[in-house]
């Protein structure tokens, strides 16, 4: 599956869990994102769930901010890095990223990045509308 085919299905599928907490408050939400939480609710938001596995190895993970609005992507790819394509890079720069260099590409390793994960950060960016926040993250406006 491509970055933007899934991006936008996930995108779709956290608008759905917002308009079941309309009525909730921020910090409400915020909660519910809590990975036990969705684990339970809302088992089909990540194909992960159904393992009770975690994509990051955070006792306090939260996912209201899976896909990270500093992720980077384009399908055709971003630049050229010598005789490889780059695919996706993190916008910040995260200490904990890396990236994953295959024969003639390039994509970033998130897996050790806590960033978007941790409460602190997502009410410091928090909007109800997750393409909001995220509207930076695919390149191929």
């Amino acid at each position: 599956m491509s970055y933007i085919k899934w991006y936008k299905a996930h995108g779709n599928k956290h608008a759905k869990i917002m308009e079941k907490l309309k009525d909730k408050s921020d910090e409400e939400v915020i909660e519910y994102f809590r990975f036990d939480n969705m684990v339970k609710n809302e088992p089909d938001f990540c194909p992960l769930y159904e393992e009770n596995k975690k994509c990051h190895d955070y006792e306090e993970l939260n996912c209201y901010l899976c896909a990270c609005p500093n992720f980077r992507f384009n399908d055709e790819g971003v630049e050229k890095q010598e005789d490889k394509t780059l695919y996706s890079f993190c916008s910040i720069d995260s200490k904990d990223g890396s990236q994953f260099v295959g024969e003639d590409y390039i994509h970033q390793n998130c897996a050790g990045c806590l960033v978007p994960h941790k409460e602190r950060y997502i009410k410091k960016h928090f909007k109800r509308d997750w393409f909001e926040i995220m509207k930076n993250v695919n390149l191929l406006k």
